[in-house]
């Protein structure tokens, strides 16, 4: 996996976003302001930081333009060299998808045992979505990381030391919170399995046994036995008892889920004081106005002014025009089930069937049984909270996927059945084998059943083929087989082609029969292509493609 994400970042050119989340980092480390990118919390952004101080980033500190005009400027304005920078800005973010992949393994062990950990490893290492957003400096992995490491502490906190456990679920809870606002639908969800295991842990500090006075079995069934008697004084005493121990053990519960929040809430601001301790603020020109619930929400959150902020612009994003495209269909708005039609499409086959198979265990084999929750219920919340968004943009929206059923698909190795192992072994070497394949064009991977990433184009489109990464991939095909051609380029990402040395035209601005020579298109503009632009790919012969995400015709 480390070979993989570090040879695909060297090859990689600039995609849509890594360029304003380098320079937010760039000024975040020179001039300690919180102005650029408000949209996204700090800390993804200070973790691609951690790279680029690894070396002189360049900034011209009188810059004034938007976040996408400073993102340009710091890798082709500055003097910075854009390759070498932008690996600084993924490597920090490839470290902690690696460590990410230790949290899997060790949360699956405590399910599982070591079997059912080295498979859950290896389907979160040979994960295509899992590479191609892990060697990206972008906020998806991380958020989803933190994620995963905050619902692990949560179980270990069930029986290895509540405290510790407890912060630490809380310290990681934050650490999602503080790097992509998303991770906010799983916070009702993991307070609750913080009551859970409190509860849990109490129980078996007494050893599994109901106090003295209680009856035997509980609350639930000491309620029955005293109705049989007649509710005499004892039977009421002890129905009283185990009310009490209960209802104890609820504000227990209670009391350490408030204590997560806060240390998830401290993390939050912390991240916010370490960019800027005096935390100067202003808010944005044009900032949208949020009416309703969601308004409401993001004005009474305890978290600092630039947070609450940032949430008003996601929400305005949610408001604004999308359109998208599936299954060759260019569509305007969303669709509720694009997610998982286009999980369908990129997510090895095998991995699908482990997927299924570990959830249905983990629901059915007994002593796996309280892990559900768990496991599968956060990765239910956030995938239903992804339907509703407006954007079909990719399944990098749902990242936390590939690693939490990771986790549930250990569960097919503690099955008794002889041939659940052997099933899984081969289901993963399955998955193996087709992550191998792809290599190293993991961004545009399309599983076997939808004739893999060079026929992923006429699937999906956007972060799921081409996000731009392919310009210096494009640069040295055309020089080595095209040299010499008069070239057209419709490009969509954010590299600058003429730093690649490719020097080309827009066919957009130009009449149409004076368009002759190579068209050159990103496979997201011929996904959306209408109008001029589809007339002139109609009138063109398609006669190679860079990357799976650039498809060059030509034009006589």
């Amino acid at each position: 996996m480390a070979v993989a994400m570090v040879s695909t970042a060297v090859e990689q050119t600039p995609t849509i976003d890594e360029p304003v989340y380098a320079g937010t980092a760039a000024v975040y480390l020179h001039q300690h302001s919180l102005r650029y990118n408000p949209e996204h919390p700090p800390l993804g952004k200070l973790i691609i930081a951690s790279g680029l101080a690894f070396g002189e980033a360049r900034l011209d500190p009188g810059f004034t333009g938007n976040q996408t005009e400073l993102g340009r400027h710091l890798l082709y304005e500055s003097g910075n060299d854009p390759p070498r920078l932008l690996l600084r800005a993924r490597l920090p973010v490839i470290v902690t998808t690696l460590l990410f992949g230790l949290v899997v393994l060790a949360f699956a062990r405590d399910l599982a045992g070591p079997v059912g950990a080295l498979c859950a490893l290896a389907l979160y290492a040979f994960s295509p979505d899992v590479i191609a957003h892990g060697s990206l400096a972008t906020l998806d992995v991380p958020a989803a990381g933190f994620l995963l490491t905050a619902v692990w502490s949560l179980w270990r906190a069930r029986r290895h030391r509540l405290p510790l456990h407890l912060a630490l679920a809380g310290a990681a809870l934050g650490a999602a919170l503080a790097t992509k606002m998303s991770t906010l639908a799983a916070v009702p969800v993991l307070l609750v399995l913080t009551v859970v295991s409190v509860r849990h842990a109490l129980r078996r500090r007494r050893g599994g046994q109901p106090p003295p006075s209680a009856p035997p079995g509980g609350v639930r069934h000491g309620v029955r036995g005293a109705v049989r008697e007649g509710l005499g004084d004892s039977g009421r005493e002890a129905v009283r008892e185990a009310v009490r121990e209960s209802v104890r053990k609820l504000a227990l519960g209670a009391a350490a889920a408030l204590g997560v929040a806060l240390v998830a809430v401290a993390v939050v601001w912390a991240a916010y004081l370490v960019v800027d301790p005096r935390l100067r603020w202003t808010p944005p020109a044009g900032l949208p106005v949020i009416r309703g619930l969601r308004g409401l929400v993001a004005g009474l959150l305890p978290f600092p002014e630039p947070y609450r902020d940032g949430m008003l612009i996601q929400f305005g994003f949610e408001y604004a025009h999308w359109s998208g495209f599936l299954f060759g269909r260019h569509y305007d708005g969303s669709l509720w089930y694009y997610l998982p039609a286009a999980l369908l499409v990129k997510t090895p086959l095998g991995m699908l069937a482990l997927w299924a198979a570990g959830s249905i265990a983990m629901l059915t084999i007994r002593r796996l049984r309280p892990a559900a929750p768990y496991v599968l219920l956060p990765a239910a919340v956030l995938l239903a909270a992804a339907l509703h968004s407006s954007r079909d943009l990719g399944v990098r929206y749902a990242v936390f996927l590939p690693m939490l059923l990771a986790v549930a698909a250990s569960a097919v190795c503690a099955s008794r059945h002889r041939w659940a192992r052997g099933a899984a072994a081969a289901l993963t070497l399955f998955v193996a084998v087709s992550s191998l394949r792809t290599y190293p064009y993991y961004l545009p991977y399309a599983n076997e059943a939808f004739g893999g990433p060079a026929g992923t184009h006429r699937q999906l489109h956007d972060s799921n083929v081409d996000w731009g990464q392919d310009l210096g991939r494009l640069a040295d095909r055309l020089r080595h087989r095209y040299r010499g051609e008069r070239i057209w380029l419709v490009y969509k990402g954010s590299g600058v082609p003429s730093f690649y040395g490719i020097h080309a035209s827009n066919p957009l601005k130009a009449p149409a029969h004076k368009v002759r020579g190579l068209l050159v298109v990103s496979d997201s503009s011929l996904a959306k292509a209408e109008g001029r632009l589809a007339r002139l790919i109609e009138s063109s012969e398609p006669i190679d493609d860079v990357g799976h995400s650039i498809t060059i015709f030509r034009r006589r």
